[in-house]
């Protein structure tokens, strides 16, 4: 076992916990309404509820998306560390996993596009993290549309990979777990993309709960990779290394300086 095993399940505890107290303190602000509520008003006047208590009148403007919810500050600082950190640490699991199913000597392309998908999943998230929804909606909306549809490849891509490289039967059942959280995560994202676009104050809050739930549902995932981690060795990224190395070797046009300065395998371990 090594400390890799750390790296999903923080991500998984840190952006859950994370965005929930985004959500508790944007409730409290007033900036959205609580997730319990469904009522909600064409208008309202002035909220003389104090900080500290949830709005006694809603609107459309108050659904608690997520987005929304971390539009203002002080929210929108600790919004944007989670989408900026989180997106690290995507990047490493994804590199890492990538590096593993190498490692194990299988090297296809459904490897190489799950890594293609969890980085631009990650991207995605930079941008939604630092463009707030109220200020820059294009942005947001672009990094939304970018982050929640790649999050979704990569999962997918990933239950394909784990019940190809399966040895035992606890792999198997890490197969079906991750199965059941994307079939979830897949309906969840459809049916929050169905009632968003509508104006409907139920279908938004209904849009809203989708979206947290999808959202989470992700994060579970990445946290499963804690079971695989646990095997990751020195010698993991240094596999995946000299196997980005090799096909660059093979592609046309190199020198014979670069294929002797790139391409020998001991130099390769040596790094």
């Amino acid at each position: 076992m090594t400390a890799w095993i750390i790296l999903p399940v923080s991500l998984s505890a840190f952006s859950i916990t994370g965005i929930w107290i985004v959500y508790a303190m944007a409730v409290m602000n007033h900036h959205v309404c609580p997730v319990e509520n469904w009522v909600y008003n064409d208008s309202c006047s002035d909220d003389t509820v104090d900080n500290g208590y949830p709005k006694s009148c809603c609107t459309l403007e108050d659904v608690p998306l997520i987005s929304k919810c971390g539009t203002y500050p002080p929210e929108s600082c600790l919004f944007s560390l989670i989408g900026n950190l989180g997106a690290f640490m995507v990047v490493l699991i994804c590199f890492l996993r990538y590096s593993q199913v190498i490692e194990q000597s299988h090297r296809s392309w459904v490897n190489t596009t799950a890594l293609i998908a969890g980085c631009t999943n990650a991207a995605g998230l930079i941008m939604v993290g630092n463009f707030q929804v109220d200020y820059a909606k294009s942005l947001h909306y672009i990094g939304a549309g970018v982050a929640f549809p790649a999050g979704l490849l990569f999962v997918c891509l990933q239950c394909v990979l784990t019940y190809h490289i399966a040895a035992t039967t606890f792999d198997l059942w890490m197969a079906h777990i991750r199965v059941a959280l994307s079939v979830l995560a897949l309906i969840s994202l459809v049916f929050s993309g169905i009632f968003f676009i509508h104006d409907s104050f139920l279908l938004q809050h209904l849009a809203a709960i989708c979206e947290w739930i999808f959202v989470i549902d992700i994060l579970i995932f990445y946290g499963t990779f804690a079971y695989e981690f646990g095997g990751i060795s020195r010698d993991t990224m240094v596999v995946a290394i000299q196997h980005v190395s090799s096909r660059a070797c093979k592609s046309p046009g190199s020198s014979s300086t670069s294929t002797h300065l790139h391409c020998n395998p001991e130099g390769i371990t040596m790094i």
